[in-house]
Order: structure tokens, then sequence, then C-alpha cells
């Protein structure tokens, strides 16, 4: 009888994933593309409901993935070399998971086959955020939704 084999992101680390392994362990719940804001004592990073531009509130993909560093030059784009200063990123994301060598949640898409479990298990936030336009930057703190780290 043969072996199991484990899983990629069980016995790869971040920096040993193929790029289609590594878009993958993206699921889709668009938290990342949030906008936030730190606080200056402490360095905390606050998550807003307050949608980049560019993320699909419903599906809460981004409108232009390939080219969104153009009309957003701060998009920030995640690596391998970077995953030390992962820790603003949710604690539910597939990138921090991994580089923590922890497993994924039983909802990712990569563990249950469903790319919207995400949003029914409701770890995105489809349908709850607001258009970035849509509320003054000043306001921002009142659309706070979580903490990181």
């Amino acid at each position: 009888m043969a072996a199991k084999v484990e899983p990629f992101w069980k016995r790869k680390t971040l920096d040993q994933l193929d790029q289609d392994e590594w878009e993958s362990l993206c699921d889709g719940c668009g938290l990342c593309c949030l906008q936030k804001l730190e606080d200056e004592d402490d360095g905390a990073v606050y998550y807003t409901r307050i949608a980049c531009k560019l993320l699909d509130m419903k599906t809460c993909r981004c409108t232009d993935y390939a080219n969104r560093r153009a009309s957003v030059p701060d998009c920030i784009q995640l690596t391998p070399s970077q995953a030390d200063e992962f820790q603003w990123l949710p604690p539910t994301c597939g990138y921090r998971l991994v580089a923590e060598r922890k497993d994924l949640p039983l909802w990712h898409h990569l563990v249950c086959g469903d790319p919207d479990a995400v949003h029914h298990e409701r770890i995105s936030q489809s349908g709850r955020m607001l258009a970035e336009g849509s509320v003054p930057e000043d306001d921002w703190e009142e659309h706070l939704i979580f903490r990181a780290g």
C-alpha cells in the first residue's frame, strides 16, 4: 500500500512553491485588500471594512490583478521572502498559515474543493464592505472590523 502524500502546503515551505501553488494559497477572502490603519503609538494594524478601489465587493477578487500596481502603487506584492512580516495578514490567511507551518482551515478551497466556502463561512467580507470612495479617509476609524496580529 502506497504512503499517503501530504498536500504541498504541508510538505513545502513558501519559497519552495511554484507559481500555481503560490497563487492557489489565496483563499479569496479579500481581507488583505481592505484599507488598514496603523496605530502610531504601538504599530498595531487595524482592518477597516473599506475595500480597495479594485476589489470586487461581492467576489472579493481584484478586478485588475495583473495590473493592480499601476493604479494602486502601494498595493503589496506578497513574496516568500516577506514571510516573517506576514503578521499583518488575517490569522486565516493561507500565506500566513503556511509561513507559520500551520495547516489550512477546513473551509479553504484547497481542502474542501469549494472556492465559495470562504464566503459561506463568512470569513470574507463579501456583501459587508464599503467602497473606498464612499467614506472620507478621516472617517475610516469608524469602520474598524479587527486588529491584525
